[in-house]
């Protein structure tokens, strides 16, 4: 039998598995120091997210070569990517109003552009104003950029103005991530930044979006935790530490307003494919959690998890509330 051609659009396992591929692939991860079981959690995703996945370290030229390398010079036709396909559900958030945080790449991003393609109108927050217009300009005017820092309460202001007085929904999806550093090597610096993001400026922002809410009986909150908001060996101290306040507020908000008409419910990721990773990583903290990392099922991509954001703010999740949802591929059953 023959295999087919491989393109960019050809899952990592296929590049692995196939018998001029697989060396290719796996001799320029060992130009880099790299091996090919590192790649095992990407396994089921096409290669081209791997220059997302590396920010930058192997752009898309490298890729364009690998391509050609392996079919002989000649350009190979691209193929539908393996494996789940995005279904869109035409006027599921049709006249609704959803604020989404992180709405410039990633999670957000994917979240945003999911809500726009089914009717809905999206105010999109990020403090990073360059990707926020190019998100703006690939999804038109139902895309409403605002460039905000949710950590000041003058942006927040913009955020709920722009949004104007109808407010269906919130995805709290903007975060950072920590340095995997335990509790004896956490700077204040680092534990500071990560709860004014993750937890301080999700508060913030909720509690500004919810008198609206409470005012039309109501509303759809969904935040974004973590596996590591799930357990102690996904993350540093500050990280693990942000994520299960983000749990615990999600559990009280639900609580709170349930009989008002209001929502709120928490998406817990596992390894997704957002190319945000720590920068300076503690050796201690990665010595201790990478062999459990490496046990990670596989790693989705963004639009896996606005699949799973997108039903909990949908009138499809109408039966959940206070719901911490695992988006991981089973990670939380191990």
């Amino acid at each position: 039998m023959t295999k087919k051609p491989l393109t960019a659009t050809s899952t990592v396992g296929e590049w692995l598995d196939h018998p001029v591929g697989g060396p290719a692939l796996g001799g320029l991860l060992a130009a880099g120091g790299a091996d090919p079981s590192m790649l095992a959690p990407v396994r089921g995703l096409p290669l081209r997210q791997m220059v997302e996945l590396s920010q930058g370290t192997m752009p898309q030229s490298v890729i364009d070569d690998l391509v050609l390398q392996v079919n002989g010079g000649v350009i190979a036709e691209a193929t539908a990517e393996s494996g789940w396909t995005e279904q869109i559900v035409d006027g599921r958030f049709l006249g609704r109003t959803i604020i989404v945080t992180g709405a410039a790449s990633g999670i957000g991003r994917a979240t945003a552009s999911r809500i726009v393609r089914e009717g809905g109108r999206v105010i999109g927050v990020d403090i990073t104003a360059g990707k926020l217009a190019e998100a703006e300009a690939e999804l038109g005017d139902s895309f409403v950029a605002v460039a905000a820092d949710i950590t000041r309460s003058g942006d927040i202001d913009r955020v709920v103005a722009a949004a104007g007085d109808r407010i269906d929904g919130l995805a709290n999806v903007a975060g950072v991530v920590d340095d995997f550093s335990p509790i004896h090597e956490t700077s204040d610096e680092v534990w500071e930044k990560v709860f004014a993001v993750n937890v301080d400026g999700l508060f913030r922002l909720t509690r500004a979006v919810v008198p609206a809410m409470l005012a039309a009986g109501h509303g759809a909150i969904v935040n974004i935790a973590s596996e590591a908001g799930l357990r102690g060996n996904a993350a540093g101290v500050a990280y693990t530490a942000s994520k299960h306040a983000v749990i615990g507020i999600t559990k009280n908000i639900a609580f709170m307003y349930g009989q008002h008409g209001i929502r709120t419910n928490a998406v817990a990721p596992g390894g997704v494919a957002t190319g945000m990773a720590p920068a300076g990583q503690s050796e201690f903290g990665r010595g201790r959690t990478g062999p459990f990392l490496q046990l990670i099922p596989g790693v989705a991509q963004a639009a896996h998890l606005a699949a799973s954001i997108t039903f909990l703010l949908s009138d499809d999740g109408v039966n959940l509330n206070g719901v911490v949802l695992p988006s991981d591929g089973g990670w939380s059953v191990q």
